[in-house]
């Protein structure tokens, strides 16, 4: 599990093809990599991966064919920029939101624009999602843990103070721009409970026991 919090920026320094799947090596000085294990899970741009080999300023990681087409990794090249955040430990400070690396969607920066000291970006997903997008909801964009300031059909919109912009890649997002989407999990088994097709909690149920 990831909280959404940021802890370094990466840079890709190599994608090679191998048999379909492609071997990821990234670089960054922002993390303590001996204190790293090959086996842990460490997010790029919010994406679940296993490091498979650590060095003493960065990892690699394999990205199967699978993952490469239902998320925006497969868009990036040997240089790119990535946010990283390293799987948290039981005990640690939770400071975002419970992110689970595994990205529902893809969406599309549709517009940017100053907004004060910050930036308010607005992102395109596809209908399916919208769901489960609520204002002053969270989501994870690219790995990063945001609030949603508002909602209008399939898009939102989220305001991104100047700290978020200095230590993600968010800042280098203009319109157009690709992202990894992770919905809130808490949407996601809300649904499951509410689902009038299934064994899920009824409105009914809710009224004869008081919360509705």
């Amino acid at each position: 599990m990831f909280t959404g919090i940021i802890k370094a920026k990466g840079t890709i320094v190599t994608m090679d093809k191998r048999g379909g799947d492609v071997r990821l090596s990234v670089r960054s000085d922002g993390l303590p990599w001996s204190d790293y294990e090959v086996g842990e899970s460490i997010a790029v741009n919010g994406v679940c991966l296993t490091a498979v080999a650590l060095h003493e300023d960065g990892f690699d990681t394999d990205v199967s064919v699978e993952t490469l087409d239902v998320t925006a990794l497969g868009g990036l090249a040997a240089g790119s920029e990535v946010n990283l955040e390293p799987a948290i430990s039981l005990g640690e400070r939770l400071g975002g939101h419970l992110v689970s690396g595994h990205v529902d969607c893809t969406g599309k920066v549709i517009s940017r624009a100053a907004d004060a000291r910050s930036i308010r970006i607005r992102i395109e997903i596809p209908k399916e999602y919208a769901r489960y997008v609520a204002k002053k909801g969270s989501v994870c964009i690219d790995g990063v843990s945001l609030t949603v300031n508002e909602v209008s059909g399939n898009s939102f919109d989220l305001n991104i103070i100047p700290h978020t912009s200095e230590v993600t890649i968010i800042n280098d997002y203009a319109a157009g721009t690709v992202v990894n989407v992770e919905v809130d999990l808490l949407a996601r088994y809300l649904e499951r409970l509410l689902d009038k097709d299934g064994d899920g909690i009824s409105l009914e149920f809710l009224k004869a026991h008081g919360y509705a």
